[in-house]
């Protein structure tokens, strides 16, 4: 790794010293037990992957012998069963269980896709191979018909084994990247991530082959956009301010997520956001801080409770002059969503997320990350970030 430039323009101490406290009480926050009425998840090697999956085969034909009828019981992931646990800071599964019966046609097709899953997930575990979604799709296009049939399947098979999606070696298709002051092996290949110029590392979602080997980062920062990616890339952003930076290009996906979660427990690092000023945005940075509702029974595994989102807050408009041709007016599509966001539970306990929220309200006006860039090229890197973090302006 290189060492700090001597051309570094700002101390990071003062940051460091706010952000250490937080740390520590998260370190803490992660060593607690989840609720009691919330589901157990397991991140799990191949083998005992493997073993769950043959332990679920012998119980439904057991089940089958003795009844004639094969049942399915998975745990429900609908709104009503999703929790947000205040102490863990997490979106969670609860315990409520449903039954996937076969007593119908629907429910044989049903049957029949969970079944050609697990077959394939077998397949994959044994064989030590990674597919994507979309490659399960197309292993049986007539059986599944839609993508959206074969993606449910292979969520209902993950909860039905209380694993993570990337423990039955599913995973998404790479969309994300990575650059800064990072070191890390992928099987037996050594990566830079300093030395890989603009474009960066693209975040692998067989992440079970990486390993992180070491870091003389400070923070790290998690951008929306690629534009931003891109700007900061450019201006070689992390060798004055020594820091990890990594997209997903709009919503964190699995493997982003994931390898955010893990950087921040392996590196011990204070990690922010960097979004657009526009309720989209805000949600961004809700589902890498406290997980998605659609994949809250993997929260614990991709969720960054102590993420700050750093920018673009909508009191930085005017901070930071942005002007009016530069701000967009809100659809009523965003003020919907806006007022969404405040009804959350975990935004009511933010009092400066809530503030923030109310007074996008109160404008009915949102900005781009790149509405900075009326300041000229260089602000976002040599003026806005630096300033924020050093006096610690974020939520």
């Amino acid at each position: 790794m290189s060492k700090n430039s001597e051309k570094k323009k700002w101390d990071l101490k003062a940051t460091k010293e706010i952000m250490n406290k937080m740390l520590q009480e998260e370190d803490k926050k992660e060593e607690v037990d989840l609720p009691e009425d919330t589901i157990q998840i397991d991140n799990l090697a191949k083998r005992k992957a493997l073993d769950r999956l043959y332990s679920l085969t012998d119980e439904l034909i057991e089940r089958i012998y003795k009844t004639g009828k094969p049942v399915i019981e998975l745990p429900s992931r609908s709104n009503s069963n999703i929790i947000w646990d205040e102490k863990s800071d997490l979106l969670l599964l609860g315990k409520q269980i449903q039954q996937k019966q076969f007593h119908s046609l629907t429910s044989v097709v049903d049957f029949t896709r969970l079944m050609r899953v697990m077959e394939i997930i077998n397949e994959l575990l044994i064989k030590d191979m990674h597919a994507t979604k979309r490659e399960i799709f197309y292993t049986d296009v007539k059986l599944f018909n839609d993508q959206k049939n074969s993606d449910k399947s292979i969520e209902d098979v993950s909860t039905m084994l209380y694993t993570t999606r990337n423990s039955t070696h599913v995973v998404a298709s790479a969309r994300g990247s990575c650059v800064g002051r990072l070191r890390i092996r992928d099987k037996n290949d050594i990566i830079n991530l300093e030395g890989l110029g603009s474009g960066g590392w693209s975040i692998s979602p067989m992440l079970d082959n990486i390993e992180i080997i070491e870091s003389d980062a400070e923070f790290i920062l998690v951008v929306e956009k690629d534009a931003a990616m891109m700007r900061l890339a450019e201006a070689r952003f992390w060798r004055d301010y020594p820091c990890i930076i990594l997209t997903a290009q709009g919503v964190g996906n699995v493997a982003v997520r994931m390898f955010l979660k893990r950087l921040r427990t392996q590196l011990k690092l204070p990690v922010f956001s960097l979004v657009d000023s526009d309720p989209y945005g805000h949600y961004i940075h809700s589902v890498y801080m406290r997980g998605s509702k659609r994949l809250s029974y993997e929260s614990p595994f991709l969720a960054t409770p102590d993420i700050k989102l750093l920018g673009v807050l909508t009191r930085d408009l005017d901070r930071y002059n942005v002007p009016e041709d530069c701000r967009l007016p809100m659809t009523k599509r965003d003020i919907k969503r806006t007022k969404e966001l405040l009804e959350e539970d975990y935004v009511k306990k933010n009092k400066e997320w809530k503030k923030d929220l109310e007074l996008a309200l109160k404008y009915k006006k949102k900005a781009e990350i790149q509405a900075l860039s009326t300041h000229g090229f260089e602000f976002l890197a040599e003026k806005y970030l630096p300033e924020k973090l050093t006096t610690g302006d974020w939520i």
